[in-house]
């Protein structure tokens, strides 16, 4: 077997553990806290050093309340002849999340109100959710629901709605300094598994694989419910968010539509140079879009009391795909290909994150004789090889504002060819390596991006109508 086959097995076979691993976590009936939260974070935890911390029920969390933990063990709604028409145990979308606990005896009449369905997409179930109102109610294919006849239908919930805690999870991987690079994915989806067993999938085999490589930044790995829990995790590290020099939303990274990546409210951070410039370099097909207080936890990271440096990495976008929050985003919907090649976006994201650096040119009245010092061809009067040209770039650009990304761009040179030209002339004493932010220029040049390349927001998050509210 030669090399090249060796990383096509590798690669396969790194898909199809993030696929097996997605599985597992695909049955599990999630919401906002629970068991299912916890159990969730004891599969992840099998994987990375997970450290779960608990948030009281009550807990006052800036504008928001930490509300009672809810588990459910069985629910279904029987018909007049004693048959089950909805059983939660088949398929844990058919209650309505974070239903109160019900038993009682009601007419067609009165469940009606109380059952959801999908007319446009009669044999899928609806995921609905009632976290701030007490409620119950069941959600059921289009189909049955028509097909439902006059008469009296018994409903039982066995859930609990009582003092408890938020759960959420923390994977930290200290670094050469104390600067971090953040990475999120939400954890209270039950079984949907585009969105998010996708996400936690490659957020574990993303903080597995850093752990194993040499690293500049800290990297923090925050496993969380969607709203809420992200506003409890701002709210217990405020005093070190200002470490935060790069971050990423992770989810619905297993679909088959191209990788998209959402700018960060500020819209000109390294991070929003470094993902569009890697997923295009994977799929010229990968757009962006741009940043709106609408979607996943990016709006809690990006409100303007905090304003952190973050986008977030998808490929289809929330309310995007027809099989959002159905049962039609089932284990069918994911692969391990496109799962495989998410998770090499992300190593990709953190490769550049951690080599992109700033240059000094030593030398830098006119060309330094690169010959001389064994960087340049013998033979003269013609075009210089790639290698060479690679080099020439930087020692021109490298005035201590234009960072390794930068340049790539600007020479439509690959970054990995830059940076072996960067190291090469290091190596030689011409370019000396700069640390700390960027200046203004470079900062305004990573912001000339071409307007055709960002995609328009479509329905990103008009379907998800904030969730967190529900």
């Amino acid at each position: 077997m030669n090399s090249s086959d060796s990383a096509l097995v590798t690669a396969a076979s790194a898909g199809s553990e993030l696929l097996s691993f997605a599985s597992k976590l695909y049955p599990i009936c999630r919401s906002i806290t629970g068991n299912g939260v916890r159990k969730t974070l004891a599969l992840i935890g099998d994987q990375i050093d997970l450290k779960q911390h608990e948030v009281p029920s009550g807990a006052t969390v800036f504008d928001w309340e930490v509300p009672l933990e809810w588990n459910i063990d069985d629910a279904y709604v029987l018909d007049a002849h004693g048959c089950k028409i909805i059983d939660f145990t088949a398929h844990n979308l058919h209650i309505l999340n974070y239903s109160e606990p019900a038993r009682l005896s009601v007419s067609l009449e009165d469940l009606r109100p109380k059952l959801h369905s999908l007319p446009d997409h009669v044999d899928w179930i609806p995921y609905r959710t009632s976290y701030y109102r007490r409620q119950w109610g069941f959600c059921l294919r289009h189909r049955d629901l028509t097909a439902l006849q006059p008469g009296q239908y018994q409903v039982r919930i066995d859930s609990t709605l009582a003092a408890g805690s938020l759960s959420y999870g923390e994977c930290v991987l200290p670094g050469r300094v104390k600067d971090e690079v953040l990475f999120f994915t939400h954890v209270c989806h039950p079984s949907l598994a585009n969105d998010n067993t996708s996400g936690m999938a490659i957020a574990t085999a993303l903080a597995a694989w850093i752990g194993g490589q040499s690293r500049r930044y800290s990297y923090r790995f925050v496993f969380a419910p969607g709203t809420i829990g992200s506003l409890c995790w701002l709210k217990r590290n405020e005093h070190r968010l200002a470490r935060v020099r790069h971050g990423l939303v992770l989810g619905l990274l297993g679909d088959p539509a191209p990788l998209t990546y959402k700018f960060s409210r500020r819209g000109d951070c390294e991070i929003d140079q470094v993902v569009p410039y890697v997923i295009r370099s994977i799929n010229p097909a990968s757009g962006t879009i741009a940043f709106e207080p609408y979607g996943y936890d990016e709006r809690q990271l990006c409100s303007p009391g905090f304003n952190l440096p973050v986008g977030r990495l998808t490929r289809s976008v929330n309310g995007g795909y027809a099989q959002y929050h159905s049962s039609a985003d089932d284990l069918n919907l994911i692969s391990a290909d496109q799962m495989q090649t998410s998770l090499e976006a992300c190593k990709r994201i953190v490769e550049v994150l951690e080599s992109n650096r700033r240059y000094l040119n030593m030398a830098p009245k006119g060309e330094p004789r690169l010959g001389k010092r064994g960087l340049y061809g013998s033979v003269g009067g013609r075009s210089p090889a790639d290698r060479e040209r690679a080099m020439l770039w930087m020692l021109n650009q490298s005035d201590g504002t234009a960072s390794l990304l930068d340049i790539a761009e600007r020479s439509a040179i690959s970054y990995a060819d830059t940076r072996t030209a960067a190291d090469e002339l290091a190596a030689a004493g011409l370019l000396k390596t700069l640390e700390g932010p960027k200046p203004e220029r470079a900062a305004a040049l990573s912001r000339r991006r071409p307007a055709s390349r960002v995609r328009p927001l479509r329905a990103q998050g008009r379907k998800d109508k904030r969730k967190g509210e529900k």
